[in-house]
């Protein structure tokens, strides 16, 4: 599972990243996280509203930081 956070470096985006790597762990899946900060690659999503969560370059999420229960449901519902 290839798992991006789309965001500049705010506080929401560091925030969104660290709950996705919780429960990546805590899941016990093997993903690849990358945090994207570039604003040229971020608009190449589409993404109007950062944070972002893509999973298998699919947009899962964009706008807010979700909790770790709500991150857990959006990765089963999109893994392969």
């Amino acid at each position: 599972m290839n798992i991006k956070i789309l965001g500049t470096g705010c506080p929401r985006c560091k925030a969104l990243e660290q709950v996705t790597r919780s429960a990546v762990t805590e899941m016990g899946i093997a993903a690849d996280i990358e945090k994207v900060e570039d604003i040229v690659k971020i608009m190449n999503y589409g993404v109007m509203r950062t944070p972002a969560l893509v999973i298998d370059e699919k947009i899962a999420l964009s706008g807010r930081v979700p909790s770790l229960t709500e991150i857990k449901e959006v990765i089963t519902k999109n893994q392969q």
